[in-house]
């Protein structure tokens, strides 16, 4: 879309080939082969839902009997199963019934429960691709000539490379073609010609839902989104072929998790299925660009929020226990996580938001502070921190170029 709800958070310069945020993306909106330029790509599927319905996150003992007992209390309460993540204990459910998560947390098994947006659900989605722009073999051409010997045309402007030295080391090594980092965003342009390359379709989704949908495609931003998670697996992975920039680590492997709705908002059940996808797709990375919507921080007082922090730490440690490297940017509005306290003036941010004063060790900027995930700082080109990035001492584990 043109212009999100909200800002996403800048993408982060990280070893093993994490995002650097430059303002120097590589070229835009162009995609790796000229076929289909008429539109003939474009794929649309809709969906509705009941217009007062919310979305739910159930989370119970891991185990089938509990499981399986607490679906049949799901229905009784007038929810409706979406998707259910039995490895984890974390149900996905859609209801109209207005007391649904209050009932349900009186259900043997529930260990917490709530909803996980203040919006009811859209009415209709669309997965409509938009037609690709095509480079012609002309401005190829031209962009090549730019290039200096052995770099891309724009890699001269990327002053974060230097930043980390990942210029020398390119000289020793452009990354692994056996790691994959998956980037939990917006989507993916897997059509571009400076992702084509690394792409890892196998690893990608469109978790939207908070069910994957593995259609061809389907981790694509649409033509109404942002590009986001486009440019951030451009900083990671953009390959160095004579073509707009050169990523972080050009050789490795890229995907696309799609958990961010038309709106641009990055609910619960979405970010709980692309971790969970991450965690059974060989993932080694994900990188994580975003809070999770509606309350930039989760108190843990709070029922439903409560419920949220559980679903998603459940779901990331899942894929830290598989192998997995979680790595988040800290945040964009310059505030000490660990402060005594915090305003936060736009939760809910799919509601009416309000001023509200929060500890932030007790309420959770997720994925960001929960346990196990590598928190990213922001630098500037001069070496120190950005002026927009969040800190704190004992919060932050690494700071780069964002």
């Amino acid at each position: 879309m043109t212009a999100p709800h909200k800002r996403s958070r800048r993408a982060i310069a990280l070893p093993l080939g994490m995002a650097t945020a430059t303002a120097l993306a590589f070229l835009p909106n162009v995609s790796a082969s000229a076929a289909d330029t008429d539109g003939s790509a474009t794929r649309t599927a809709t969906t509705t839902a009941d217009a007062t319905a919310l979305s739910y996150v159930v989370n119970v003992r891991p185990g089938h009997g509990t499981s399986a007992s607490v679906k049949k209390a799901i229905a009784q309460a007038g929810g409706t199963i979406v998707t259910s993540y039995d490895q984890i204990g974390v149900i996905v459910v859609h209801s109209s019934n207005a007391d649904f998560a209050r009932t349900i947390r009186g259900v043997r098994g529930v260990q917490s429960a709530g909803n996980t947006r203040n919006a009811p659900l859209p009415a209709q989605s669309t997965t409509d691709m938009g037609a690709p722009q095509v480079l012609t073999a002309a401005q190829e051409k031209a962009a090549s000539a730019e290039a200096a010997a052995g770099q891309d045309p724009l890699e001269s402007l990327q002053w974060d490379l230097p930043a980390i030295k990942a210029d020398k080391a390119h000289e020793k090594t452009l990354g692994s073609s056996k790691v994959t980092v998956a980037v939990i965003d917006t989507g993916v342009d897997d059509t571009h010609p400076d992702i084509a390359p690394n792409f890892n379709r196998d690893a990608s989704v469109n978790c939207v839902t908070g069910k994957p949908d593995t259609t061809d495609g389907a981790w694509r931003p649409t033509a109404a989104e942002s590009p986001h998670g486009t440019h951030v697996a451009g900083e990671i992975a953009a390959a160095k072929n004579g073509v707009g920039i050169t990523g972080v680590a050009p050789g490795v492997k890229v995907a696309g998790i799609k958990v961010a709705t038309t709106a641009g908002y990055f609910y619960t059940e979405a970010v709980v299925c692309g971790f969970v996808w991450a965690a059974e797709h060989h993932v080694d990375v994900t990188n994580n660009s975003y809070y999770t919507d509606p309350w930039y921080f989760n108190c843990k007082d709070d029922p439903d929020q409560k419920a949220l922090v559980d679903a998603i730490t459940r779901a990331s440690q899942y894929a830290e226990h598989k192998g997995t490297v979680n790595v988040a940017a800290a945040g964009n509005e310059n505030y000490d996580l660990a402060a005594d306290s915090i305003t936060d003036p736009v939760s809910p941010n799919d509601g009416t938001p309000s001023d509200r004063v929060i500890d932030p060790s007790k309420c959770y900027d997720i994925p960001t502070q929960l346990p196990g995930v590598v928190t990213v700082a922001a630098t500037g080109a001069k070496g120190i921190k950005s002026s927009f990035s969040n800190h704190g001492l004992g919060v932050i584990d690494v700071a780069a170029p964002g």
